[in-house]
């Protein structure tokens, strides 16, 4: 579900943000009467397990990364509609909004990154390390909507939806190039050998630039709250 507190101001500036209003808009219009904000919710985390669960089945066979790719769309469409259900409708409810909001993100979130470390492609270690920080980078925009009225939602032009596609491009070129499927280099960490896959160096490349993202973004934070308010004079 989309941020829905009152007096936060999003800040939307991914490259699909426009595209996505209008299939958004255009999709909520069109949702029958039972369709609820709540319903496209639990879809969302319905997508999440079919995420998780494609993960780990392409231990079986590595085509169920096909239903990996199907699960963010299904995440997409019940995460991303909701909030615009709400607001084509009018039926916005900013306190309860907001709190089942960022408790099912974070369930969401969490099922996700498991999966994707209970599959043969990734760590364990490496998923739960990913999901870490993206937690943190959640907590910081969460501060951010209660300290400054700001819903920030997405990092260098990249938000949660250009996330979802390029998760399904990974997807696809595994299931689809032979030789992604059983990379395998052996390395000695502290002096623990572990073996990465293919998913393994793209999830270093994305905790990368994620940490990256956070640290440029709460340096930036503080030093804009340390203007804000400066400290005292003896």
């Amino acid at each position: 579900m989309e941020n829905n507190k009152e007096n936060s101001v999003r800040i939307q500036t991914s490259m699909l943000n426009e595209l996505e209003k209008k299939a958004l808009v255009w999709l909520a219009n069109r949702q029958p009467k039972w369709v609820t904000s709540d319903l496209l919710t639990y879809i969302g985390t319905f997508g999440s397990i079919i995420i998780a669960t494609g993960y780990i089945l392409s231990s079986i066979n590595i085509h169920f990364l096909w239903l990996s790719s199907l699960g963010f769309i299904i995440n997409w469409y019940g995460d991303s509609l909701d909030g615009t259900l709400a607001r084509v409708r009018n039926h916005k409810r900013p306190i309860y909004g907001y709190y089942l909001d960022h408790t099912i993100d974070v369930i969401n979130e969490t099922i996700m990154f498991v999966g994707i470390g209970l599959s043969p492609l990734m760590n364990l270690e490496l998923a739960l390390l990913l999901l870490v920080v993206y937690l943190m980078m959640t907590v910081n925009v969460s501060i951010n909507a209660h300290l400054k009225d700001e819903f920030k939602l997405t990092y260098a032009k990249l938000g949660p939806t250009e996330f979802r596609i390029i998760c399904i491009i990974i997807n696809t070129l595994i299931a689809t190039i032979p030789f992604l499927q059983t990379v395998a280099m052996q390395f000695n960490l502290f002096g623990k050998e572990i073996t990465f896959h293919s998913l393994d160096f793209a999830g270093v490349v994305i905790l990368v630039v994620l940490f990256v993202m956070h640290i440029t973004t709460i340096t930036a934070d503080a030093k804009g709250y340390a203007k804000i308010d400066p400290p005292h004079k003896d």
